[in-house]
């Protein structure tokens, strides 16, 4: 793993997985029950926080304007992803932020999943054995299920918001709000890992919902360099008392 060395970066970067949605707590039932099916009446594009998600967006907020002025964000970035426009909205709340100001990208958005879109790793096996069975011969990284990505795909879209983020943002705090997925393929970026390094994190656990990921140049390093300062920290969510939760992705289908 190597830290990045040029200065050209914002001065800091926070990445926050959106607060627990409807779409996590159907996705929980529905493995529990062994369903084929999420039982979702939405897209998931448009699955809203649950209510302890929004306790979790609110206790996420509450921890980014309690920081000095001069520390907090002053850019906000969003996947435009339902849950966290409804995370976002909340931390422009909080910080007094005019929500036509937050910037919303698509780059940022979920994993596509394509033809196994709100089957379980139950249905998936069930309606596209061959599928499954592809997937645990490629490996999650570069397996893509038709109509959906890998998670190379995702990268290859990251790499040119980390190319905007060096060019317009130099200097800047950025707060970007979007998913696990999004998260750890950052982290593969930023940390300039490769595939086992990223995927043996991923293993280990799931991004919790509000847990905060964060880079700043550290100028005390030699050569000033831009590097990770925590990774998946959840006290926003441990001081306001808020319970954490992190859906694995193995229920929600070939992430």
């Amino acid at each position: 793993m190597a830290r990045l060395k040029h200065t050209d970066w914002p001065a800091r970067l926070w990445i926050v997985r959106h607060g627990q949605s409807a779409g996590n707590v159907a996705r929980d039932q529905a493995e529990q029950a062994a369903a084929h099916l999420i039982d979702l009446q939405t897209r998931d594009a448009d699955t809203p926080l649950s209510e302890l998600g929004h306790a979790q967006a609110a206790a996420l907020a509450r921890w980014f304007a309690a920081l000095p002025p001069d520390e907090r964000p002053t850019t906000l970035m969003s996947s435009p992803f339902v849950r966290s426009r409804q995370t976002m909205e909340a931390v422009a709340a909080a910080l007094g932020t005019d929500p036509d100001e937050v910037l919303v990208d698509e780059r940022l958005r979920e994993k596509e999943f394509g033809v196994t879109d709100g089957y379980t790793a139950t249905g998936i096996a069930a309606k596209f054995p061959e599928l499954a069975e592809q997937r645990a011969r490629v490996g999650k990284f570069y397996f893509r299920a038709p109509g959906g990505e890998s998670w190379c795909d995702v990268i290859l879209r990251l790499r040119s918001v980390v190319e905007v983020l060096r060019r317009d943002y130099v200097g800047e705090r950025v707060l970007i709000v979007a998913h696990q997925v999004i998260v750890n393929c950052f982290r593969y970026l930023l940390e300039c890992m490769d595939e086992a390094e990223i995927l043996e994190i991923d293993r280990r656990a799931d991004v919790p919902n509000c847990a905060v990921t964060a880079y700043a140049i550290d100028r005390d390093a030699d050569g000033s360099r831009f590097g990770l300062q925590v990774a998946n920290l959840e006290l926003p969510l441990d001081r306001a008392g808020v319970p954490s939760t992190g859906a694995a992705d193995r229920p929600a289908g070939p992430r």
